[in-house]
């Protein structure tokens, strides 16, 4: 088991340094102890996500479900120090490094199980998918899983109580702001695996249906009505940003520069979609890496703005 927690942990930053970057940037402000936690939860999510999202040709639902569950079932497995991880070598690494953090850290496993649900809301055929959501309230469901739990997860990592109420709602706000980010951000990637994650209510206010919005994904342009809608989306998460800055700057002085330049970055994301007027089809708005690193920088000596 210690062979799987070192090898597991040197994988989870291998992932995070590939797939999360921003993740990994914001993680490196941390106290090492730190750094390697937030790399095993990104990892383990990553391994989830990918199993729902990049599945290999040939491979069918019950498939995907079946992978899922295992890898779930392995880490609740790994929570005994003693037990066997019947996962491939790969994910049994990451799923040990992720129960020594838990155990070091006291993440509340129940975070987990959150977590897994909201991954089978994305599985087309599973009971509980959906791909399409009526409104923020219908929407909160999966992002309570997907994100605001994330939030509370890294609480313990971040030396935060989790029974100190207004931060623990501070991180799960914060974790759903980087939601919607992702949400405006990949509004094309979500369409072309049938998927919209803006709420059809927010939408329908500026004339814009499922129809439409489909018809923008294809033509790879947004219109003026999509684009209106966008920016509305952008006011919401930047008040989003805003209502959790007080609980950024509650964190422990040695933990909040991390979380400062994961805010920055992420809400920088908008920013790039505002410089393509909204038209989230044209191209996907990404962050250049000295901007990122001028976040971090900047969050060493200053708090969010």
């Amino acid at each position: 088991m210690v062979d799987h927690v070192e090898a597991g942990y040197q994988r989870a930053e291998a992932i995070t340094r590939r797939a999360g970057r921003t993740y990994y940037l914001a993680s490196r402000l941390l106290p090492s102890g730190g750094a390697r936690a937030v790399f095993a939860l990104y990892a383990y999510d990553r391994l989830a996500d990918d199993i729902v999202d990049e599945p290999a040709p040939g491979i069918t639902i019950a498939d995907q479900t079946a992978r899922l569950d295992a890898l779930e079932a392995g880490l609740f497995s790994a929570f005994d120090a003693n037990a066997h991880i019947d996962l491939p070598a790969g994910e049994a690494d990451v799923v040990a490094a992720l129960a020594d953090s838990v155990r070091r850290f006291a993440i509340p496993t129940d975070t987990f199980i959150d977590f897994g649900r909201s991954m089978r809301m994305d599985l087309p055929g599973h009971p509980l998918f959906r791909n399409r959501y009526a409104s923020f309230a219908e929407l909160a469901e999966y992002t309570y899983g997907s994100a605001a739990v994330i939030g509370i997860q890294l609480l313990p990592i971040l030396g935060v109580d989790r029974d100190n109420v207004e931060t623990t709602a501070g991180a799960e706000l914060l974790g759903e702001a980087f939601q919607l980010t992702n949400f405006l951000r990949d509004v094309a990637e979500d369409a072309a695996r049938d998927r919209i994650y803006l709420p059809a209510d927010q939408l329908a206010a500026f004339g814009v249906d499922d129809t439409r919005l489909m018809a923008n994904a294809a033509a790879g342009h947004a219109d003026s009505s999509v684009r209106r809608a966008v920016k509305h989306f952008i006011a919401v998460n930047r008040d989003q940003y805003r209502r959790a800055a007080p609980a950024i700057e509650a964190l422990p002085h040695r933990t909040r520069p991390a979380i400062r330049a994961a805010a920055r970055s992420y809400s920088a994301i908008l920013t790039e979609i505002e410089r393509l007027d909204g038209d989230v089809f044209s191209r996907r708005a990404v962050v250049p890496m000295p901007r990122r690193l001028a976040h971090a920088a900047a969050s060493l000596v200053t708090g969010l703005k």
